[in-house]
């Protein structure tokens, strides 16, 4: 809810937050998700390791199917079945996490899609995101049609950032 105050404290950050805007609504012209994070957190992304400790922060319906896997990543609860991510140690060394939001991109999509927004990490996120197409073409140009079994850890990482490959 807009103007809402949101309490952060979780095993990575304690602190608090803004809503500014309406929860899945106001997003900048150049980003347009194709999976929310209630849907990402259904299919199966990240192992299920995600926001394991901090489920407080977010609605409580994202988590009603979500394959979450608290002790350590499951690669089995991905969608694909597959690994497709880096290790956060990975993000931090190459500066790609910012300090507001520790867990990485999918941290700033979920407080993004409930309304929380800063200009310049907003922008950046965003570039991020839409740089990410170029696994797009990759699948077209190499899979035929809806062919899921084709270039699956492609396909596992576009769900990662809320593209939906699975109609690729």
């Amino acid at each position: 809810m807009k103007g809402q105050k949101v309490i952060i404290n979780d095993s990575m950050q304690q602190g608090y937050y803004y809503l500014t805007a309406p929860a899945g609504e106001d997003f900048h012209p150049d980003f347009k998700p194709q999976l929310t994070p209630r849907e990402m957190l259904s299919l199966g992304v990240f192992g299920g390791k995600y926001l394991s400790d901090c489920r407080e922060e977010f609605p409580s319906d994202w988590f009603d199917h979500a394959k979450l896997s608290p002790a350590k990543k499951n690669i089995e609860l991905n969608y694909f079945q597959v690994d497709a991510s880096l290790p956060l140690s990975t993000w931090q060394a190459n500066g790609w996490i910012h300090p507001a939001d520790p867990r990485g991109w999918f941290q700033w999509y979920c407080r993004y899609y409930l309304g929380r927004r800063m200009d310049q990490e907003d922008l950046r996120q965003i570039k991020r995101w839409r740089a990410i197409r170029r696994h797009i073409g990759a699948i077209k140009k190499n899979c035929e049609p809806l062919n899921l079994n084709c270039r699956k850890k492609q396909r596992q990482a576009l769900l990662h950032w809320a593209y939906d490959s699975r109609k690729l």
